[in-house]
């Protein structure tokens, strides 16, 4: 929401006074335009706080009443005058004119630049567009968790994030799941929309007005079969942020109604499998104890197989999706080996004990394990069994020299220990900074200025894939040699 004149009037260092429009403080600003045109409408698109000093009013005074109702007719948040600069005080006819029109009239104290009106509102919208996309990444986050437990949990923490009601509804209108209860009764008034939207596809949506109440309803469904409809109502769901998370809520519920049956492994939880593995959720986050508490405890074991996901039992805590064309499994590293013969068609890939920040990487060694199992015949290969490797073969004075040589401008610095263990935790995060300063055990604005002066230290471009693979595996074969 950006911010409103009232807020800018309790800004103490903007020095700002109304001076007509106290009803007006609620208006928000939605830009800062100076302008000493005699008719700057036609520049304006409304919601701005025109500020002017009247440099062109001097000579000779216009028509303010007729200057101040073309501003009122183009909905301008407010006008600011400069005291003090052309005029020694506000025109009374500019005053008379706004509270005539209501235009809420700010007098800009003489000390004030205008530019300091620009900057504070700039600011403020800056700051509001964070804390939305904070909210909103917390939101979905809250969400994702939620899919651990089932498509009910799902509805009730979109509902409470939404402050509206939501219903999950079965492909023949029923009431699957109400958030909260008695939003049940209004599933009968949304039976000829379900009517519609069965046979306008998958990828169609509706919204109608139901007992003075705006609802929008969604179909279900990962193909062309609805498996079901998800209605929200008691908000009006404008703003990006809540568009998100109702998209988000639509993708996790239609994956767990494509597979209801309860022998098997929820799409929920392999959602949630997804997005560890792509660094969508990090389990080291201080707000995540909620998910560390289903999760396994570290350290823990990926493991790949090719074949389809496993229709058994799985150990207790196990977490198992497809992803990128293979099937992928998370458990505790002390799970026993036979457990991976029995669970997942070979052969299979098993990699090293590994932390939460760096599922990715276990999930690579587990790639190229499954893949020396392939080639050799063996139901299941370990990567820490594996010889050697990509590392093995710069395990060598000729890579050790070029490991150093690329970490040569650290080296040199004082606190070398310090940067070299910040490069290593941020390339282990994926360049997440909430996840490499919890592993530090630092606030994350140390870790920031320490990369900071790692970026200047470095020739090359710490963004560049192709450089960041270079300091990690130089990184990792001094670990190797230490």
């Amino acid at each position: 929401m950006p911010p409103t004149l009232g807020a800018l009037l309790r800004t103490p260092h903007l020095r700002l006074r109304l001076l007509a429009g106290q009803d007006r403080v609620h208006r928000q600003v939605e830009w800062v335009a100076v302008s000493e045109l005699g008719d700057p409408t036609p520049y304006l698109a409304g919601g701005e706080l025109v500020l002017t000093t009247g440099v062109r009013w001097v000579e000779r005074l216009p028509d303010l009443r007729a200057y101040v109702r073309r501003l009122a007719e183009r909905d301008v948040a407010g006008l600011g005058f400069g005291a003090a600069v052309n005029f020694e005080q506000t025109p009374g006819e500019l005053r008379a004119a706004a509270e005539e029109f209501g235009v809420a009239l700010l007098e800009v104290d003489r000390r004030t630049p205008f530019i300091a009106v620009g900057k504070e509102v700039s600011r403020l919208l800056a700051k509001e567009e964070y804390e939305g996309l904070n909210r909103a990444f917390n939101a979905q986050r809250e969400l994702t968790r939620a899919a651990l437990t089932g498509a009910s949990a799902v509805v009730d923490r979109l509902a409470r994030e939404l402050g509206g009601w939501v219903l999950l509804l079965a492909p023949d209108g029923s009431v699957r799941h109400a958030a909260p209860a008695a939003a049940a009764d209004r599933a009968p008034g949304l039976a000829a929309e379900l009517s519609r939207l069965r046979g306008a596809g998958p990828r169609s949506s509706v919204s109608v007005a139901s007992r003075d109440d705006r609802v929008s309803v969604q179909p279900l469904s990962t193909g062309r079969r609805p498996r079901g409809f998800l209605a929200v109502g008691g908000v009006r769901v404008s703003g990006s942020e809540d568009r998100t998370l109702v998209n988000a809520a639509v993708s996790l519920l239609s994956l767990e109604l494509e597979r209801p049956s309860p022998g098997r492994v929820g799409l929920l939880r392999a959602g949630v499998l997804s997005a560890l593995l792509d660094g969508a959720l990090d389990p080291l986050h201080p707000g995540a104890s909620g998910l560390r508490a289903v999760l396994p405890a570290e350290p823990v074991v990926v493991a790949v197989a090719e074949g389809a996901q496993p229709e058994g039992p799985l150990p207790e805590g196990a977490l198992v999706t497809e992803h990128e064309g293979r099937t992928v499994l998370l458990t505790a590293a002390v799970t026993g080996e036979s457990v991976f013969g029995e669970v997942l068609d070979g052969p299979v890939g098993l990699s090293a004990p590994v932390g939460y920040p760096d599922l990715a990487a276990a999930r690579a060694q587990a790639e190229r394990a499954r893949t020396a199992a392939a080639e050799d015949g063996s139901a299941l290969q370990r990567f820490d069994l594996l010889p050697g490797g990509l590392l093995g073969l710069l395990d060598t004075p000729e890579g050790a020299r070029l490991a150093d040589d690329l970490l040569a401008p650290i080296d040199d610095q004082r606190g070398a220990p310090e940067l070299l263990a910040s490069l290593r935790a941020y390339l282990a995060a994926s360049g997440r900074w909430d996840a490499a300063a919890e592993r530090l055990g630092v606030h994350r604005h140390t870790l920031r200025y320490r990369m900071r002066r790692i970026r200047e230290l470095l020739p090359g471009d710490l963004d560049d894939p192709d450089h960041r693979t270079e300091l990690w595996i130089a990184l990792r074969v001094r670990e190797g040699r230490s």
